[in-house]
C-alpha cells in the first residue's frame, strides 16, 4: 500500500485507506479557456440589442440616432431602387484593389528590408516617415499630383495598407531564430530555399497580424477618399445624405462599413488558422 501524506492521514483518520482519499480538484486551466461557439457574434449582438433597447425606450433620440428598424427600412428602400448595390460594388472594388496592391507592396518591401541590410537601409527609413504622416495629411498633395480621379483614391488606400503589412512582416522576419539560419547554412540551403522554408514560415504570424490591420485600414482609407469629389461609392452616398440631412442613410453606410470590416477580419482569421495550424497558441 502506498504511503499517504501525513496531512491526508490526519484529515481522513487512522483507518482511512487510499481508495477513500478524495482526489485534489483539478487546477483551473490557465489562459482564455475553450473557444465559445459563435463567439465573434456575441459582441455585435449585444451592441445591436443595446441599440434596440435604447431606441424602444426613448433613451436614444431618433433625430440623433435612428432606430434599427428605421435604418433597416431605409436600407430596404436603397436596395429596391438599386442605389445600395451599385455604390457598394464600387466601394468593394476600390477597397479590394487597394488592399491587394498594398499587401503585395508591403510584403515585398518587408522581404527586401528583412533579408538584406542594404535593403533595410534603403526601405525602412521612408516607411517609418510615411508611418508618422497621417493619410489625411497626404490627400491634398496626392490631389495636386494625381488629380481627384480613381488613381488618387487607389494610391491613398494602397499606401495606407502597405504600412502595417510591412511593419509586422519585417518585425517577425527579424525575429526568426538565428539557429535556423545556421542550420540552413549547415545543410546547404540555397537563398531561395532559405526564404521558402525558413524566412516565409517564420514571418507568417506577423504577416497575418499586418493583414488583419490592413483590411480594417483599407475601409478607413476608403471612407476618406470616397468623400473627396467621388461620384459613386458608399462614402459618396453618405456625403449626399449629409447634404440633405438624411441621418438614416448615413447610419446605413456606417453599418455597411462596419460589417465589411468585421467579415473581412473573420475571413483573414479563418485563413490564418488554416495556414498556421501547426502552431499551438492561447487562441486554440
Amino acid at each position: 500500500m502506498a504511503t499517504l501524506d501525513a496531512g491526508v492521514w490526519h484529515r481522513l483518520g487512522r483507518n482511512a485507506t487510499p481508495a477513500l482519499a478524495k482526489r485534489k480538484p483539478a487546477r483551473p486551466r490557465l489562459g482564455p479557456g475553450r473557444p465559445i461557439p459563435f463567439g465573434a457574434a456575441l459582441g455585435p449582438t449585444l451592441l445591436i440589442a443595446a441599440w434596440v433597447l435604447g431606441s424602444a425606450s426613448g433613451a436614444l433620440d431618433p433625430e440623433t440616432l435612428p432606430a434599427p428598424w428605421t435604418v433597416a427600412q431605409t436600407a430596404g428602400d436603397l436596395i429596391a431602387d438599386g442605389r445600395l448595390q451599385s455604390n457598394l460594388l464600387t466601394s468593394v472594388q476600390r477597397a479590394g484593389s487597394g488592399l491587394v496592391i498594398g499587401v503585395l507592396v508591403g510584403l515585398v518591401l518587408a522581404l527586401v528590408a528583412g533579408l538584406s541590410r542594404i535593403g533595410e537601409a534603403l526601405v525602412d527609413g521612408p516607411i517609418q516617415i510615411k508611418r508618422a504622416i497621417p493619410t489625411l495629411a497626404l490627400i491634398p498633395l496626392f490631389i495636386v499630383w494625381f488629380g481627384i480621379g480613381e488613381e488618387m483614391k487607389l494610391l491613398v488606400i494602397t499606401t495606407s495598407v502597405a504600412i502595417p503589412v510591412y511593419l509586422n512582416t519585417h518585425a517577425y522576419l527579424r525575429s526568426v531564430d538565428a539557429r535556423y539560419v545556421e542550420l540552413a547554412q549547415t545543410v546547404g540551403l540555397s537563398r531561395w530555399g532559405f526564404i521558402r522554408r525558413i524566412a516565409l514560415p517564420g514571418s507568417l504570424p506577423g504577416f497575418f497580424i499586418g493583414l488583419r490591420l490592413a483590411v480594417t485600414i483599407a475601409w478607413l482609407a476608403l471612407v476618406v477618399v470616397e468623400q473627396v469629389n467621388a461620384t459613386s461609392g458608399i462614402g459618396y452616398l453618405m456625403t449626399q445624405a449629409r447634404t440633405y440631412g438624411q441621418i438614416d442613410v448615413i447610419v446605413v453606410g456606417l453599418v455597411i462599413y462596419g460589417l465589411l470590416g468585421l467579415f473581412g477580419d473573420l475571413a483573414v482569421r479563418a485563413v490564418e488558422r488554416k495556414a498556421l495550424s501547426w502552431r499551438q497558441t492561447l487562441g486554440d
